[in-house]
């Protein structure tokens, strides 16, 4: 059994004009929509681009090793290399704790209860502060956890915890680069 042409006709008419009305919805929608690169070269309302913002961040110093990786980390991303500002925008206070946990006893053909792996997981706590104000304009926590294998061996045990250290601080760095040119962007948002 088929429609009669008429209703055909009829029947496609009404199911272009449903496309056409969902085309011209999504296209309203899309419209809508106002996402830029964080990272770009568009200006922030304050006249700067997040990347001048970034490079213009002092970090003041830390006393831990695995706090100075981050820190060193924090530098050379902000900076894109170039190292501290000479005369900074913002100060960046930053807190970082570290956890050593094993994680796993796996032992073939020993009786013995040594961990064969461990993890290390660095916490940073920071404030953004305006470094002419004074005044806080972001406070923010990150966490990363790192694994690594415990072998039988003492130095080599501690080697591999050093560098499980170093791969989180580094992971930790670029979380904290993020977190903090999305509070600039806010903040940029803000004073415009």
């Amino acid at each position: 059994m088929s429609l009669p042409d008429r209703e055909k006709t009829e029947l496609s008419r009404l199911l272009r004009r449903v496309a056409l009305a969902g085309l011209v919805g999504s296209l309203a929608l899309v419209s809508a929509c106002t996402v830029r690169p964080l990272y770009s070269s568009a200006p922030l309302s304050t006249g700067s681009t997040a990347n001048a913002e970034m490079a213009s961040i002092a970090i003041k110093p830390v006393r831990t090793r695995y706090a100075q990786q981050v820190r060193n980390n924090l530098i050379f991303g902000f900076g894109r290399g170039a190292g501290e500002p000479a005369s900074p925008l913002y100060s960046l206070d930053l807190g970082v704790t570290e956890a050593v946990e094993s994680s796993a006893l796996v032992q073939v053909g020993t009786d013995e209860d040594e961990p064969t792996a461990g993890s290390v997981t660095l916490t940073a706590g920071y404030t953004l502060t305006d470094a002419r104000t004074g005044a806080v304009i972001a406070v923010g926590k990150r966490a990363i956890t790192s694994s690594f294998d415990k072998p039988r061996q003492e130095f080599a045990s501690y080697r591999a915890q050093i560098d499980a250290e170093n791969r989180a601080a580094r992971e930790l760095a670029e979380a904290l680069q993020l977190s903090i040119a999305q509070d600039l962007a806010r903040h940029g948002k803000a004073a415009g």
